[in-house]
């Protein structure tokens, strides 16, 4: 693991108040949708993508990371229908990621761990509003 990866994890917050719950998906959703740009465009790309390259196996894991996020949804205590959609998201992109080789090229449409962080996002600005987060770009 990078050392910047790993600092990165260290500093993750573990307890199950919002605002650590928003640092923790933001982060899975910033390391499986917008790790890295693809040299020579201003395309970003994740750990999701470059899973999906390994045929079946690669797949499965994106797929088990995004569930990640789900799990934290549920956590949050979030409607169970807004943690079916999550679940959903995953699931399409597990069925377009099965596709050897073409199942990568979805991921740069169909980001379901983006999708799925808006979602958890809304429920938190909506039912945590102290968790909001300002960024400064």
């Amino acid at each position: 693991m990078a050392s910047g990866m790993r600092d990165a994890a260290k500093k993750l917050p573990l307890g199950k108040e919002a605002a650590d719950v928003r640092r923790r998906v933001e982060t899975m959703e910033h390391l499986l949708e917008r790790s890295f740009n693809i040299p020579g465009t201003n395309q970003p790309v994740g750990l999701d993508v470059v899973l999906n390259l390994i045929p079946g196996i690669g797949t499965s894991v994106g797929a088990a990371m995004g569930l990640y996020m789900t799990w934290e949804a549920r956590n949050l205590g979030m409607p169970k229908s807004a943690i079916a959609r999550m679940a959903g998201n995953v699931g399409f992109d597990w069925l377009l990621g099965l596709i050897p080789w073409v199942g990568a090229i979805p991921d740069f449409f169909f980001r379901s761990n983006t999708r799925n962080l808006r979602i958890i996002k809304r429920h938190l600005d909506k039912h945590h509003p102290s968790t909001v987060v300002i960024h400064q770009d």
